[in-house]
């Protein structure tokens, strides 16, 4: 296996190399059954897993604005692989966020090396099947024990994980957030989904039929609206339009390479280029001094870009970019992904006023 050294920051050059070799390994991920186990692999060597996790756990605590930046990198490389590290790295931060000594030593040193996986099951906190009557998943409270019924519907490498950082609501409504071992007794893993993109991710529905889980792996609560107590966080946010920009800048390279042969496209390659470095720009800014409202602003405009920029790619190549292995093709479909997950109501509404040209 190739192996790299750790990139210092955003801009070293053995980031460059590993993007390098997660790009050339991209195309085999839409096989049937696929799963970025080599790209992982790879970025484990890199010690990408350390960015996110303090060094008293092995980690190198990079900066907010650097994880950004190298987000768009590896995502402009293979969107798959970034959006798996995302629900690995996302649960890392929260064992990392939830104070918990024991837990932390538990873990965090084998996911800083990835020895061990750990992914994010928490969308029915967030985002989805909050409409429903009854939660999903329910927890009850048995001595030490918690015990969860239910199921959380989209978790990432559910089958590939050892934990998976999941929540419960309890009978009176207050919520707990475990770190909930895979092997336990009572959990099951669906099929993995077959999505119209970035189905290598192998997300799938966790089912826990009452399952026991140990006070150990406990992280927050019993507690009411656990994901807004500084233990969770936002879903999506900052990071998730990083990735939007990241595939824009691999249709938007299409694009250019098309213009060097049809000077025709120049125009369109240069205005493009333009409004991903000013949503790099804000995105940064965001991050170091946030103001109200204006991550979801930004994500509305990140989810705008990835599709005009990866459908102008597809025009630009026209009738071979909609050959299946064509990466235009996939680059769209990959777009489209950016409209359903942890997709905020106010940026849904601001994404379909703009498709249906209900502003006007």
């Amino acid at each position: 296996m190739t192996t790299f050294g750790s990139p210092a920051s955003p801009e070293d050059p053995a980031l460059d190399a590993l993007c390098e070799s997660i790009a050339e390994l991209a195309p085999a991920l839409e096989e049937e059954g696929a799963w970025p186990s080599q790209q992982l692999a790879l970025c484990s060597s890199a010690g990408v897993l350390e960015w996110f996790i303090p060094s008293k756990w092995g980690g190198q605590e990079w900066s907010q604005t650097d994880l950004l930046r190298a987000y768009m990198r590896l995502s402009a490389a293979c969107l798959t692989t970034t959006f798996v590290l995302t629900q690995l790295t996302g649960a890392c931060q929260r064992v990392v966020a939830c104070g918990k000594d024991d837990l932390q030593s538990e873990l965090l040193a084998d996911l800083a090396r990835g020895t061990r996986l750990a992914t994010l099951g928490i969308s029915h906190l967030t985002t989805s099947r909050r409409h429903l009557k009854q939660p999903v998943m329910r927890a009850t409270l048995r001595g030490d024990d918690l015990i969860l019924d239910g199921y959380s519907p989209w978790v990432t490498g559910a089958d590939r994980c050892q934990f998976v950082v999941t929540g419960a609501t309890l009978d009176d409504e207050r919520q707990v957030l475990v770190a909930l071992p895979m092997d336990l007794a009572g959990v099951s893993v669906d099929e993995p989904a077959r999505l119209v993109a970035l189905s290598a991710s192998r997300t799938a529905r966790v089912n826990c039929r009452q399952v026991a889980v140990d006070s150990r792996w406990l992280m927050a609560g019993p507690i009411e609206n656990v994901m807004q107590q500084g233990v969770g966080g936002a879903t999506g946010g900052l990071q998730t339009s990083a990735l939007a920009v990241g595939l824009s800048t691999a249709a938007i390279n299409l694009l250019y390479d098309e213009a060097a042969r049809r000077s025709e496209l120049a125009a369109a390659a240069d205005a493009l280029v333009r409004q991903v470095q000013e949503l790099t720009s804000q995105l940064l800014a965001q991050a170091e001094s946030p103001r109200p409202g204006g991550a979801e602003q930004l994500r509305t405009r990140a989810n705008s870009l990835a599709l005009r920029a990866t459908q102008a790619a597809l025009a630009a190549v026209k009738g071979a970019g909609y050959l299946v292995g064509h990466p235009a093709g996939r680059w769209c479909r990959e777009a489209l992904f950016f409209l359903v997950w942890s997709c905020p109501q106010g940026v849904m509404a601001a994404n379909l006023c703009e498709l249906t040209d209900a502003a006007r």
